[in-house]
């Protein structure tokens, strides 16, 4: 067979797939009748009742002198990473909000940090296309510094998101603006697997946020500045799993559903997206009416689910941070207008490994720890 009949099979079995792509689309677009929202009211569901009293800020942690741009919680609940602007991981005592390790970096512009899960190890990463490894319980140098344990390096890049595998010390992925995520071994310093890059269905811009299953910790997913977030198996790095459409900007953040068969995005456009990973539809959209010029928008920067689901958390670069009913797609609280709030963009956000807490960080410095107050009862 000749190099030009080749051709000509490839294009018509390219046409072929693409055709019946857009037959599976249009199908799918013809079974989502309904919305999460529009179910739950036909169903004579309300929104949760929920006020400023139900979560306040119990402590504000203070110590960096440059914007906040990214927290963890250690599995264990009491503990804190924060990677700042100023070039330095802070470890907090959630409890007493006390520093129990404060490490200055050797590239002071950090974008992501990470707990291991048995709280002996933090990791981070930023504009050096590298993520760096501390043991918190190594020895500290002339500088009263704690060493750079391992660095992991590879990306071509920024890295704009770490995370460790859940119950796996020794497996870390990373997201980078090189369009490619990697699964790591913390050990070795080795790549394992490398998701996107020249595979055709990995992301076409800059990898901005990931988020694994707890329930599987084989799959993960991501968002991407190509406006979608693909889900991927780390058993099958060549191509990923799913690619999740509707989007009108960056996809800022992502963050599974706590049943592991959802996953929940935010994004540039001022929306956050819940969608179906085994169906791969979109289950609701939750967005506010702005006025004003489309170029004030607020953007997401970060979100978390609470432990049953019922509510999300978004931040937003207005500086607010409303508390979503995901149910009823309703706003039923913005710790933004709260006493104690924020003054200016949240960048980032968590929920304590119980669900009895929500940190956030902000470009104002300061990260605060918002609890559930009274007899409220954690949901």
């Amino acid at each position: 067979m000749s190099v030009a009949e080749l051709k000509e099979r490839h294009i018509a079995a390219t046409a072929t797939v693409n055709s019946l792509r857009e037959r599976l689309k249009q199908r799918r677009q013809l079974l989502l009748d309904t919305d999460v929202a529009a179910f739950a009211k036909s169903q004579g569901r309300s929104a949760i009742s929920f006020s400023s009293t139900d979560l306040i800020c119990c402590r504000t942690l203070q110590g960096h002198t440059g914007k906040v741009y990214s927290l963890d919680w250690t599995p264990e609940r009491n503990r804190i990473v924060s990677a700042s602007q100023d070039g330095r991981l802070i470890v907090w005592n959630a409890l007493t909000s006390q520093k129990t390790h404060a490490i200055k970096l050797q590239c002071p512009w950090v974008m992501t940090c990470a707990f291991a899960p048995n709280g002996q190890s933090v990791a981070c990463g930023g504009l050096d296309s590298a993520c760096s490894i501390f043991n918190l319980n190594s020895q500290v140098d002339r500088d009263s510094n704690i060493p750079v344990s391992r660095i992991l390096t590879g990306h071509k890049g920024y890295v704009y998101s770490c995370q460790y595998v859940p119950d796996q010390e020794t497996r870390l992925i990373t997201s980078s603006g090189d369009q490619t995520c990697v699964l790591w071994d913390v050990t070795t310093g080795q790549r394992i697997s490398v998701f996107g890059g020249e595979f055709p269905s990995g992301h076409t811009a800059d990898v901005l946020s990931v988020s694994i299953n707890s329930s599987n910790s084989n799959m993960f997913v991501s968002g991407s500045c190509d406006m979608t977030a693909r889900l991927w198996d780390t058993r099958i790095a060549s191509r990923a799993v799913g690619t999740y459409h509707g989007h009108q900007g960056d996809v800022n953040t992502v963050k599974f559903f706590p049943d592991g068969q959802r996953f929940g995005t935010g994004s540039d456009d001022s929306t956050c997206r819940l969608y179906d990973m085994r169906t791969g539809h979109q289950l609701q959209v939750y967005s506010q009416q702005h006025e004003g010029d489309d170029n004030d928008v607020p953007i997401v920067t970060s979100i978390a689910f609470s432990i049953s689901g019922r509510l999300l958390f978004a931040g937003y670069s207005s500086g607010d941070c409303y508390v979503w009913d995901t149910l009823m797609a309703e706003v039923v609280l913005n710790l933004g207008t709260s006493q104690n709030s924020h003054e200016a963009r949240i960048s980032c956000l968590g929920l304590s490994s119980d669900g009895s807490a929500l940190c956030t960080g902000s470009w104002d410095k300061n990260l605060k720890i918002w609890a559930f107050g009274g007899h409220r009862k954690v949901i």
